[in-house]
């Protein structure tokens, strides 16, 4: 596994894919990796599907109101419309470069309504710099990411299984 250099700011996912590890960046957008370690905790990621995935762009997930493969309120033609039952969050937007392997906030066109939904980047994607609140950077498993099946809607889609703050995981 890539080397985890705080535990506590790192997220281990298991996709129906493989497993993808994610290091977060409280000092560019601490909001945002607060919500996203928050719902990893909850369970809230586990089960979701991603429901946008365009070649070449990026892999959207993350809607856990819709898109819990397992959860009450699943509807595939709805997935990617809702969020969590927490608030959305003010807008963290840096001149960090949306290259390979970003993981970034989606939202509405108001630029502080995201919520759960994110998205991680195939190729680079610069036109979205100082428009989306970058948290993440993936720093193992980017092959899995680029397995995923794509669609908008995906028919049959690929999942998170599960995902954790690394610091919850036994080593």
């Amino acid at each position: 596994m890539a080397e985890i250099k705080d535990r506590e700011n790192a997220l281990i996912m298991e996709t129906t894919k493989g497993r993808v590890v994610i290091e977060l960046f409280p000092d560019l957008a601490p909001g945002h990796v607060g919500r996203i370690k928050e719902l990893a905790r909850e369970g809230a990621y586990d089960g979701v599907v991603f429901h946008r995935v365009i070649d070449g762009f990026m892999a959207q997930t993350g809607d856990v109101k819709f898109g819990k493969s397992d959860g009450p309120n699943f509807n595939p033609a709805r997935a990617g419309m809702g969020g969590s039952d927490k608030p959305d969050l003010k807008a963290e937007f840096s001149n960090a470069n949306h290259g390979r392997g970003t993981c970034s906030m989606a939202r509405a066109q108001n630029p502080n309504s995201a919520n759960s939904q994110f998205f991680i980047c195939f190729d680079d994607a610069g036109f979205l710099n100082r428009q989306y609140s970058v948290w993440g950077q993936v720093i193992e498993g980017m092959e899995n990411v680029d397995k995923i099946k794509r669609g908008e809607p995906v028919q049959d889609p690929d999942k998170i299984v599960s995902m954790k703050v690394a610091a919850d995981v036994a080593e």
